[in-house]
């Protein structure tokens, strides 16, 4: 993994400043991490600090030339640090103070761009609040601006992370090959599906649903494993356990199934370009918040009835009982919002447009 150099005559401009608190279910992490690897194909050095970097021994084993992964511990080591001319606050993470003043003293020199990259949502509040700035009215950072960065599905969003190469990359990809490799052994006339789950309360009727007819369903590793473990699974079900995926891998696994059953942010993301029918299962709140995200989300994809009543089934929403799997017309409903999200700038080109526009 190539390091970047603390020296504070490098150039501030290729040094992003990249903050994550890594919670259980990962997908702040696989965000960041994607961000961060697109940032150095860029050409621009990262810093993600990370208060847990160890899901990366299996998510990205090789690291990346341009990113150097920082302990978030408290205090910082800031003795040999200049921070960067960006800063991003992922998710709300909350900048330590003792960063903060040594970013407000280097933004006095050069100019500088805070960004808080908020979490992806459908809602009609991502198109009113993206861009918005911030100023900052006490602290360390008293003086400076931050600016709200809204991933989002729509023009007047920021976008969806996507790789310059995506289209390319699938178009060559050989997903017999790939399950080959990984000693997936397939039937023809089956059905593939994968699962990267919480526990969701509908998993025994889903795995009934499945044995129906012939199908074969490769299960992620940590909770989704575990989940299926303690469930009864009927005659007929084929199953596979996988080991933890590197991201990339991750990607192959959902290019390679007829069906997806995704969780968090990070993988909805990489399930809506895999192109594939595809189940979203949000991270459960105690209010309930996550409900009007699910109806958002699905009003904007555009989603059929039965497609509907799944996402609702799987979400436990309302009374929802679970349909038959149409993967045909849950098929055509991914590949039209995938195309739409083409015609769309990514999320990084967004992000480095606004910073120059910001620091100039």
């Amino acid at each position: 993994m190539a390091c970047i150099v603390d020296n504070p005559d490098m150039a501030l401009a290729s040094v992003w400043d990249i903050f994550c608190r890594v919670i259980d279910n990962l997908g702040d992490l696989g965000v960041c991490w994607r961000l961060s690897r697109q940032l150095a194909r860029r050409g621009v050095q990262v810093r993600l600090w990370l208060d847990d970097d160890e899901a990366l021994r299996w998510m990205a084993p090789q690291g990346c030339p341009g990113v150097e992964v920082r302990p978030w511990t408290q205090p910082l080591d800031l003795d040999r640090i200049t921070p960067g001319q960006v800063l991003i606050e992922a998710f709300g993470c909350e900048i330590p103070a003792d960063f903060v003043e040594a970013f407000a003293v280097q933004s006095q020199r050069h100019p500088s761009a805070w960004i808080n990259l908020e979490y992806l949502s459908a809602q009609p509040y991502v198109e009113r609040s993206h861009r918005l700035p911030s100023p900052v009215l006490s602290g360390p950072g008293q003086g400076l601006t931050k600016h709200f960065f809204y991933p989002g599905f729509t023009p007047r969003t920021g976008g969806l992370l996507r790789e310059p190469d995506l289209v390319q990359r699938q178009n060559g990809f050989h997903a017999a090959s790939w399950l080959a490799q990984h000693g997936i052994t397939t039937r023809p006339d089956e059905c593939l599906a994968s699962l990267f789950c919480y526990e969701p309360h509908a998993l025994p009727d889903l795995l009934v649903r499945l044995a129906r007819h012939p199908s074969h369903l490769l299960v992620t590793a940590g909770r989704a494993t575990e989940a299926v473990r303690a469930c009864q699974v009927p005659a007929g079900l084929r199953l596979s356990y996988l080991p933890y995926l590197e991201q990339d891998d991750f990607d192959h696994l959902l290019w390679s199934c007829d069906i997806n059953f995704v969780r968090g942010e990070d993988s909805l993301v990489r399930g809506l370009w895999a192109g594939k029918p595809l189940v979203w299962q949000l991270y459960p709140q105690q209010d309930l918040a996550h409900h009007a995200k699910l109806a958002a989300f699905l009003d904007w994809l555009d989603a059929p009835p039965g497609l509907r009543e799944m996402h609702k089934c799987w979400n436990q929403v309302g009374a929802a009982r679970m349909p038959a799997l149409d993967l045909a017309a849950w098929r055509d409903t991914v590949h039209q919002a995938r195309q739409r999200l083409l015609e769309q700038s990514d999320l990084l080109t967004q992000l480095l447009e606004f910073v120059a526009h910001v620091t100039r």
